[in-house]
């Protein structure tokens, strides 16, 4: 995390709060798809400290993952923020992890998990890497499992890329649902950030070039600096935030090239009061966004999508 961008964002943040248009008489209030932030728990794992990614369980519906930015830890938590278990992914590094996804693998049918270690605040590393291993099953045993004493998971796949147009510091890693496919959204203060896309197979060993899609455009005169992102499990919405507010952008009906999305108009909604806030999710049934804060026992934010 770039705590210069931070206080740069705390300063526009505040300039935009006070220097919004008035309406005219002509204009008339739009009708909000997004219901008001609301906090359904506070996540009670005490070594859980700096929350910076969040995806939900495809094999256990109501329960999250979420990670801290170091540490080779992946914890899951349901919602009324209850500890279902705390793993450790052997055999890999953890420089900056910044975001988790979830999506197809090798296995057909089996959810995999995706760590992105894609922080790079002084754009100083040539490649990033993406850990994918099996989602973890969880019972009534794993809830014993804590940070002194995890459970371990199954190796990861190291899938190593690098950017087409030198180097990036991203905090957004996505999957689509169906196809697999990896983007990242570079993070970016001054101008538009970046979009990148890596298509499987995934090879170990070698390093992947993604292509850059374009730009998305937030709506801030400002700019902005993206946070977290996730794809919505029907794989025609993304969600994406930064530390004040979330962001989505939907498939045109009847597109089925999902990289349209893309050039979707964004759409801003409240996220409510978070620390500093760097993850955002669908739950299972894509009718509601999730996020969570870094901190001690950070929120779990609730935004339903009418």
């Amino acid at each position: 995390m770039n705590r210069i961008s931070l206080v740069f964002l705390l300063v526009v943040g505040s300039c935009l709060a006070g220097c919004s248009r008035p309406t005219t008489q002509a204009q008339k209030p739009s009708v909000s798809p997004y219901g008001p932030p609301t906090i359904i728990a506070t996540l009670n794992e005490k070594s859980l400290t700096e929350s910076s990614g969040l995806v939900a369980s495809r094999t256990t519906p109501g329960v999250f993952w979420t990670h801290n930015d170091d540490g080779a830890f992946i914890y899951a938590f349901d919602t009324r923020g209850e500890s279902q278990g705390v793993f450790r992914v052997p055999g890999v590094q953890a420089r900056d992890w910044e975001d988790i996804a979830i999506g197809p693998g090798p296995q057909a049918g089996k959810p995999y998990l995706y760590i992105g270690d894609i922080g790079d605040n002084d754009s100083i590393h040539p490649e990033v890497v993406i850990y994918r291993l099996p989602e973890p099953a969880l019972n009534s045993d794993t809830v014993k499992f804590t940070k002194k004493e995890p459970g371990i998971t199954e190796a990861a796949e190291a899938i190593r890329l690098r950017y087409p147009d030198g180097k990036h510091d991203a905090e957004a890693l996505l999957v689509h649902p169906v196809t697999g496919h990896i983007y990242i959204v570079t993070k970016m203060a001054m101008t538009n950030p970046g979009v990148y896309e890596a298509a499987p197979p995934f090879k170990e060993g070698g390093v992947m070039t993604m292509t850059r899609l374009g730009e998305i455009h937030i709506p801030s005169v400002f700019g902005g600096v993206i946070t977290g992102g996730n794809i919505s499990p029907d794989g025609r919405r993304v969600a994406l935030c930064d530390y004040f507010q979330g962001y989505e952008l939907v498939l045109p009906a009847g597109s089925t090239n999902f990289n349209d999305i893309w050039k979707q108009k964004m759409v801003g909604f409240d996220l409510g009061k978070r620390e500093q806030g760097e993850s955002i999710t669908y739950r299972l049934d894509g009718k509601a966004l999730l996020a969570t804060s870094e901190g001690k026992r950070p929120p779990l934010i609730q935004v339903l999508i009418k």
